[in-house]
């Protein structure tokens, strides 16, 4: 696949296709209609060929199509003099927009481009499969089936400017496409349109060498339905600051991933309207996430990277449901130092036990005018911490904007805000590292100021 150019949506080959097919579609009223036709015919023959070898995006397939019906119509009409006007203004007209569409769907859903880590070390990556013995498997009937999930570390790593990195974060393409596939279904909306998320390279390398040292530890459970690499962007970010990451496939929660070599998809179905009911399964779905959560940090310590890893140093996060399992496993877990809570939900059936360590939320104003009930009861939980609690409201950020989705969904206030794709994430990356400094490093600050600069502080 082709780059975009920066600032634009279309990489060269993609304008030229588009000039090309321009040039078809005008050929009719100019003077040498039969030389620009044909010259326009073979600019999009070739672009189109050498984008088919490099990765013919979808949005192109229009532009193609168009071409191909405009020079079959021309040539069949050969010796017959121009088409009437009557029929060729309303034609071009509509060839045109169709034209129109094609730079607006790709700036609508771009190649994603995962920003350059602002950090001092390279990112290294590897997957885990665990299995906690002591747990029955909440999602299946078998009783002999035991709880097992897949996690991705991301660490501080010495991989070097020419290694290869990850597709969106994952090992092969193939399985990339296969989880973005999965979850365009769960959105409900064609795979094809998310098929550049799939292919966009990331940061991240595979099996790395470590860097030296021993890195404070992050646990990290994403959104309800979210998989493992949903927040790569704020992975490899807080990884080039120092940190070593561990993102939580939860399995029959995440749309998709695999266990033991099976694709296990995601299982949560509501088959019922009972609010009582509702709530045991939410409730259900919180302590699993929890104890997965808690599972991995014991886990942390078997792996053979676990002499870079201090797990004596470590915060639980999270981002929507995966912020709410993150504050449950703070009050579970005393292991855990801090925890971030990331725009997360909380109804009163989900309020976390009390808690000593201290913990910060950053929430979008938009989630919190679409559910009136939102920020109270999020700062009713966060009250049941230490004092050296906070929580930030970040100006212009959507649900979405703390997520990779921010680099490939369109910029649709009400999805993503008005923050812009790489303002949100970046926003939270500077915040979060802030407070992580802090709270892990002990490294002085004025956290309630520094805090401030990010959003509107309330101390709770």
């Amino acid at each position: 696949m082709t780059a975009p150019i920066p600032g634009l949506s279309l990489s060269p080959l993609e304008i030229l296709a588009v000039l090309g097919a321009l040039a078809v579609v005008l050929a009719r009223w100019l003077a040498h209609r039969k030389a620009v036709l044909l010259t326009g015919a073979s600019v999009v023959a070739a672009a189109g060929a050498a984008l088919a070898a490099t990765g013919l995006r979808w949005q192109l397939y229009s532009v193609l199509l168009l071409t191909a019906i405009v020079l079959v119509v021309a040539l069949a009409r050969r010796g017959r003099g121009r088409m009437r006007r009557r029929f060729a203004v309303p034609g071009t007209a509509a060839c045109l927009l169709v034209l129109a569409a094609t730079p607006i769907a790709a700036w609508a859903l771009p190649v994603p481009v995962y920003p350059e880590p602002t950090g001092a070390h390279d990112v290294g990556s590897a997957v885990f499969q665990w299995t906690d013995e002591t747990r029955p498997e909440p999602f299946t009937d078998d009783p002999d089936d035991h709880r097992t999930i897949v996690v991705q570390l991301w660490y501080p790593a010495e991989a070097g400017p020419d290694a290869e990195r990850a597709i969106a974060g994952r090992s092969t393409l193939e399985e990339s496409q296969a989880v973005t596939q999965a979850t365009a279904d769960l959105f409900g909306i064609p795979g094809f349109l998310l098929e550049d998320a799939a292919a966009a390279p990331s940061h991240a390398v595979f099996d790395a060498p470590a860097a030296p040292g021993r890195f404070p530890v992050i646990v990290f459970s994403p959104g309800l339905n979210a998989t493992r690499t949903a927040n790569t962007a704020l992975a490899e970010e807080w990884v080039s600051r120092g940190y070593a990451v561990a993102t939580v496939d939860h399995p029959y929660d995440a749309a998709l991933t695999y266990v033991d070599g099976a694709p296990a998809y995601s299982r949560n179905t509501l088959n019922t309207t009972d609010e009582a009911e509702i709530a045991a399964i939410n409730r259900a779905n919180i302590e699993t996430r929890s104890a997965d959560l808690s599972f991995t940090l014991t886990q942390l310590d078997t792996v053979a990277l676990a002499p870079h890893l201090d797990t004596g140093r470590a915060a639980v996060a999270g981002h929507s449901r995966g912020a709410v399992a993150a504050l449950a496993a703070l009050a579970a877990d005393p292991r855990f130092d801090a925890a971030v809570h990331i725009d997360g939900g909380l109804e009163p059936t989900l309020m976390p036990g009390p808690f000593t360590q201290p913990v910060l939320s950053i929430t979008s104003p938009i989630s919190a005018a679409e559910n009136p009930d939102y920020l109270p009861t999020l700062d009713a939980a966060l009250a049941l911490g230490p004092k050296d609690t906070y929580r930030i409201e970040l100006e212009g950020a959507g649900h979405f904007s703390f997520t990779d989705a921010a680099l490939s969904f369109p910029p649709v206030p009400s999805i993503l805000g008005t923050v812009g794709r790489t303002e949100g994430l970046q926003r939270t990356a500077d915040a979060t590292a802030v407070f992580l400094d802090a709270v892990l490093r002990g490294e002085p600050t004025d956290l309630p100021g520094q805090l401030a600069q990010f959003g509107t502080l309330t101390s709770i």
